[in-house]
């Protein structure tokens, strides 16, 4: 007799089905990619007309800031307005004391959020979930509801009519968004990192500083970036914090100088702003980079 010995069966195995185009995305690929190039520069040429149009109106006459409507070449280039702003209202002052606000600002913003964001993101304790919960719902405060106190604060402390005064007011707020960053880049870090120091002999502060802080490069950018437009471009604290003080006015306050009681310096106010602007704008394209690699590394996490 001899024996047949039957070859196992091979299972089929289904290739995954791919999920029908939708109408939308094919219209999308037949489009040419000049098409698309046409929308996206019309949508920018939107977006930076009024950043155009205000540096067009610094180098323009009071007259032609609006006699020339849509045009954004002026006749004959007034550079004295921007003279008039740096000089006469006093904008080189105004400069200063917004760098030292918003430098001083932005490392005490840095220190204090990645210290809370790495202990809420590391540390597991009791009220832990109570804090966060607190820290959430102080984004729905609108942040005009807490000036009276703060304003109080800073009198009772002799410090109203300083820089110092506005940095500890402007540093001291809840920064929820940069905490909750911080603690959800610092989420995904593996806990190898800090068994290895602690063996080394390191302690809670020289893990944070010399281990997991260098890490989180990205979302300090992020922040910073952040801190940093808020702080150079508030207008309500450093108003109330310098009403007697006009020396120590920062560059948004500072724009007051240009409207009077009959009539506003458009084309002065205009080329202060655009002073005002462009450290902003050079800093944004620095960092650009790491703020987006922040932002996607924290909401990933």
């Amino acid at each position: 007799m001899t024996a047949t010995v039957t070859a196992p069966r091979r299972e089929r195995t289904e290739l995954p089905t791919q999920r029908p185009r939708s109408r939308s995305g094919k219209l999308l690929r037949r489009l040419p990619y000049w098409f698309a190039a046409l929308v996206l520069i019309g949508l920018v040429a939107i977006w930076i007309y009024p950043f155009l149009w205000m540096v067009s109106a610094a180098l323009k006459s009071p007259l032609e800031v609006f006699s020339s409507g849509m045009n954004l070449i002026p006749e004959t280039p007034i550079w004295e307005n921007f003279k008039r702003a740096w000089v006469d209202a006093r904008f080189s002052q105004y400069l200063l004391n917004t760098v030292i606000v918003t430098a001083a600002t932005v490392l005490l913003v840095l220190i204090r959020c990645s210290m809370t964001g790495y202990v809420l993101a590391r540390y597991s304790f009791y009220g832990r979930k109570i804090i966060l919960g607190i820290l959430v719902a102080t984004l729905f405060v609108p942040a005009g509801y807490t000036i009276i106190p703060v304003i109080d604060l800073a009198t009772r402390l002799g410090m109203l009519n300083s820089l110092w005064g506005m940095i500890i007011a402007m540093s001291g707020g809840a920064h929820v968004a940069s905490i909750l960053l911080y603690m959800g880049y610092f989420r995904q870090l593996p806990k190898e990192l800090e068994e290895a120091a602690i063996i080394d002999g390191a302690g809670f502060f020289r893990t944070f500083f010399q281990v997991m802080l260098p890490l989180a490069m990205p979302v300090t950018a992020t922040v910073t970036l952040m801190t940093f437009l808020s702080t150079w471009n508030a207008f309500f604290l450093p108003l109330v914090f310098t009403f007697s003080r006009p020396d120590l006015r920062t560059l948004s306050v500072g724009m007051l100088a240009f409207i009077g009681e009959n009539s506003t310096d458009w084309s002065g106010m205009a080329a202060a702003a655009t002073i005002s602007l462009l450290p902003v704008v050079l800093l944004f394209i620095l960092l650009q980079r790491y703020f987006v690699e922040g932002i996607a590394g924290a909401v990933k996490s």
